[in-house]
């Protein structure tokens, strides 16, 4: 039961279910905690107006303070779980004014350049809470995949902002990157993926759960082999394949009970025609989120660098994937191009002007003719006045013709040209 108070009116031991804002701008890794004197002193720093607290789980305004938060907390944790609700509307003090859940505000639309300043520190943050999950899960300690809650929704409104900006920069990591920003790549593109389907809300968030969890099993593959920048033998490559019954093994065992996420984790690496791993489904009998997990593992790992291979074109990825017989479920494959477009952000395009551009925005009610960054001019072979056109309105008279790959013309960094 949710009650909205003002930060002056927060007490130790009282729950707070949600500070309200963004993730990003709030002081707090985790959006619900019971509050101490510490915590209550990061609101009022921070400028905290008001926040939401749950006077089910904390004390409420009218009752009194207890002498310290580690009583309320173990008082709570004695408590039976049958008893850990109120038992009748009377246990809860009548003055209380129950407020319904916070309906949940969708942000507004952005630019692409807009919304990678905010995607940088996603990023950034993500890593670093990504990197702390695998450390523990290699300690062998249960992962405390609570912590992941506000990351999640920091990261569907990120894709929903703009579902170009986060997957985009992401594919940028490095290869010592690779294993924590791949996860936070595959929950963005996930998450997309999943809105582009037309799922529920919570089916999204699930989604994109999935995809940040998805290679915990990683955690306790031996890193020599995880990060051999070589072919792996059979006994490496067999090894490497245990990852999904892992994952599935040490969430179950840190109390994941989220069907979709543990069937993300179980089966991102089966294919239709059963040739996958680790139980060798088929069609159907894959579900409907391990089909989309899977294209969108592909994808980040194809276009991002590893230790044994240059990251493929996006463009050029999405071709070979869509030639792989067997591999993808079809009608969900093609929902993953829609979302990310024919040419994705980032791919090198020759013009019908002979001039190479760079894609730095979709339109998506024409996925042929994103927003292009012209730089060089492929008939004289020198570099232009760069200049940005929308290849989507009205009058414009050039068009994509293919697309280019970087080392063919010797381009490095082309990702300067498209990022802010």
């Amino acid at each position: 039961m949710h009650r909205t108070i003002r930060a002056d009116q927060l007490r130790p031991g009282m729950y707070v279910h949600r500070v309200p804002g963004s993730w990003l701008d709030s002081p707090f890794w985790r959006r619900s905690f019971v509050a101490d004197t510490e915590s209550i002193a990061r609101i009022h720093a921070n400028g905290v107006g008001e926040v939401v607290i749950d006077i089910v789980l904390g004390i409420a305004p009218e009752e009194p303070t207890p002498a310290s938060v580690a009583d309320t907390v173990r008082a709570r944790e004695a408590l039976p779980v049958a008893h850990a609700l109120p038992a009748t509307p009377s246990a809860v003090p009548v003055s209380v004014e129950d407020a319904p859940p916070a309906t949940p505000i969708h942000p507004t639309p952005v630019s692409f350049e807009a919304e990678v300043r905010s995607a940088r520190e996603l990023l950034a943050s993500g890593r670093a809470l990504m990197q702390g999950l695998f450390g523990e899960a290699r300690l062998g300690r249960a992962v405390d995949t609570g912590v992941t809650t506000p990351l999640i929704d920091a990261v569907c409104d990120s894709v929903l902002r703009n579902p170009h900006a986060l997957v985009s920069l992401a594919r940028l990591k490095t290869a010592d990157d690779y294993t924590y920003l791949h996860s936070m790549a595959v929950a963005g593109l996930l998450a997309s993926l999943a809105r582009r389907l037309g799922l529920p809300e919570d089916a999204v968030h699930a989604a994109a759960k999935g995809g940040l969890l998805h290679d915990m099993g990683k955690a306790v593959t031996p890193l020599h082999i995880l990060n051999k920048p070589g072919s792996l033998s059979d006994a490496e490559a067999g090894a490497m394949r245990q990852h999904p019954e892992d994952g599935h093994r040490l969430l179950r065992e840190s109390g994941v009970d989220d069907p979709a996420v543990l069937d993300i984790t179980l089966h991102h690496h089966e294919k239709i025609d059963g040739s996958g791993y680790p139980h060798g489904l088929r069609g159907e009998g894959i579900s409907q989120m391990a089909r989309m997990a899977t294209i969108c593992d592909v994808y980040d790992a194809i276009t991002s660098d590893r230790p044994y291979k240059r990251g493929w074109c996006p463009a050029e990825s999405l071709k070979r994937m869509a030639s792989w017989t067997g591999h993808f479920d079809p009608v969900i494959f093609q929902a993953f191009v829609k979302s990310l477009g024919i040419y994705p952000v980032g791919t090198l395009v020759r013009l019908r002007s002979q001039h190479l551009a760079v894609v730095i925005e979709q339109a998506p009610a024409a996925l042929l003719k994103p927003r292009v960054r012209v730089f060089h001019c492929a008939r004289r072979k020198a570099r232009v006045l760069i200049r940005d056109i929308d290849l989507s309105l009205a009058g414009c008279d050039d068009g994509i013709v293919q697309s280019e790959a970087a080392s063919d013309w010797g381009l490095r960094d082309l990702e300067k040209l498209w990022l802010p």
